[in-house]
Formats: structure tokens, C-alpha cells, sequence
């Protein structure tokens, strides 16, 4: 890398030096302002009003999202990689739906993604144990993705005989008129989420239902529970905000002489 690379790096992707947190600020500053500018064009009165004024803004702010976009990908060794990274595809989602609204009429709205950009705050402000939390809590989804894979399978194999008993006790006379209509209901009452489109009629069907309902506090819980033990186990690392020189990839153990990601030296 020359060192005019290693000088944008510093100042975009790092957040320890003077110059990178001056620069992540503003970038924060930017983004604020361009996703209020996008509620403000959505309220029809203003749009009237105002609209060109707005739309002006936008593609202001998209052009200079544009031009940080290419320096990030211009001060990495392996520009590829940034740009399938998480904050890398972001940041290209950010800018996309301006372009895009040129040919798609109300494109424009989907540039509220902006606001994932935000995350970036936790290196501007170097709240570096928020990053070492959210590394905790990935951990202990991830080891808890097979249980509860195993826990949703059963609560579908649940609804799906709620759903059907409901269909036979109750039937179309209720509004039951077939067995998804009861799974639906049975998913709606089994989440005590509780629309009220579709009740049941008969003492049997209020019966099953009240079941349901209890069931589902049951099972609310148990999700819970299975990341709350993962989380436990998980043995807290120290994080720091470097990002590797050739992909751009951040949140390395203040430890770590190599990128997890790319194996490049830090």
C-alpha cells in the first residue's frame, strides 16, 4: 500500500487517531442528516413544499456517500473483501436507492438503510466493550441455533395439530374454513399476540384455546432461556476498534497480530 492509502485508511477506518474520529463524526453527522431529510420527503404537506429542496439535499449527500465509498474501497489491500463485508455491503445499500430512484419511482425511501451505518458510533465514541457484548451475544446465538431449531420445529408441529383440531371442532361455520385459517389462528393464539379476526365458538374450541394460551407462556420463554444459558458460557474476549489494512474488517482482540477474516498482519 502507498502512503497516501495508508493515510486514508488511518483517517476512515480508524477511530483511535484525532483525524478518524474528527472524520467518523462527521460521517455520523452526514448520515443523521440524510436519513431526515429522506422521513421529511415522505410527509406529503413538506414534499409539496419543499420538495425539490429536499431531493437536492439527497443527492448531495449521495454523492459524497459516493465518493467515501470509493476512498474505502481505494485504501484497502483487498477492496473486494470490504465491499462483501457487512459495513461494506451497508454502505453500498446507502447509496444505491438514489441512483436507482432516477428509473424506480420512490426508490429513494429505501435509503433509510443509512441509519445501520449508526453502528459505527461504537468506534467513534470507543465504547469498545459494546463491541466485545455484541461478539458475545453472536457467539451465543450461533451455539444456540441447533436448539433452537429443535424448539421451532416442535412448536410447528404444534400449531399444526392445534390448527387442525380447531378446523374439526370448530368449521366453517366459525370462520374455520380450513386447516391453514386454523394454523393461523393457532400461531396468533399460541404468541398471545390475540388479533380477535377469528375466535372460537363452541365450549371445546374455547377450551383448546385457553390451553393454547397458557401453553404460550410457557414457550415464550424457552428461547429465552436457551441464549440467556449460551450467554453464560460465554467467556468474555477484550476487543479493540483496529481494522485490518487489506479488507477493512474491524472488532480484532487487542491480542490478535493477524485479521480473522483475511489472515493479513495487523
Amino acid at each position: 500500500m502507498t502512503k497516501w492509502q495508508d493515510r486514508v485508511h488511518e483517517i476512515i477506518f480508524e477511530a483511535e487517531t484525532p483525524a478518524g474520529k474528527a472524520f467518523d463524526v462527521a460521517l455520523l453527522v452526514c448520515i443523521v442528516a440524510s436519513v431526515v431529510t429522506v422521513l421529511f420527503e415522505s410527509v406529503a404537506s413538506v414534499r409539496s413544499r419543499y420538495g425539490d429542496v429536499l431531493r437536492a439535499i439527497e443527492w448531495a449527500f449521495t454523492l459524497l456517500f459516493t465518493v467515501e465509498y470509493l476512498l474505502r474501497l481505494a485504501s484497502v489491500g483487498k477492496p473486494l473483501r470490504y465491499a462483501f463485508s457487512f459495513f461494506g455491503i451497508v454502505d453500498l445499500l446507502a447509496i444505491i436507492p438514489t441512483y436507482l430512484s432516477i428509473f424506480i419511482g420512490g426508490a429513494q425511501s429505501l435509503i433509510v438503510i443509512r441509519a445501520l451505518r449508526l453502528l459505527r458510533v461504537f468506534r467513534v465514541l470507543k465504547l469498545v466493550h459494546f463491541v466485545g457484548e455484541a461478539r458475545m451475544l453472536r457467539t451465543a446465538l450461533l451455539a444456540s441455533l441447533r436448539k433452537i431449531t429443535v424448539f421451532l420445529g416442535t412448536v410447528l408441529t404444534i400449531v399444526l395439530i392445534v390448527g387442525a383440531l380447531i378446523y374439526l371442532i370448530e368449521g366453517e361455520e366459525s370462520g374455520f374454513t380450513s386447516i391453514p385459517q386454523g394454523i393461523y389462528w393457532a400461531i396468533v393464539t399460541l404468541t398471545t399476540v390475540g388479533y380477535g379476526d377469528i375466535t372460537p365458538q363452541t365450549i371445546p374450541g374455547k377450551v383448546l384455546a385457553s390451553t393454547v394460551m397458557i401453553l404460550g407462556y410457557g414457550i415464550i420463554a424457552v428461547p429465552t432461556g436457551i441464549v440467556t444459558v449460551e450467554l453464560a458460557n460465554v467467556r468474555r474476549m477484550s476487543i479493540t476498534t483496529r481494522a485490518c489494512p487489506q479488507c477493512g474488517v474491524g472488532g480484532h482482540g487487542t491480542d490478535a497480530g493477524y485479521c480473522k477474516h483475511c489472515g493479513a498482519r495487523l
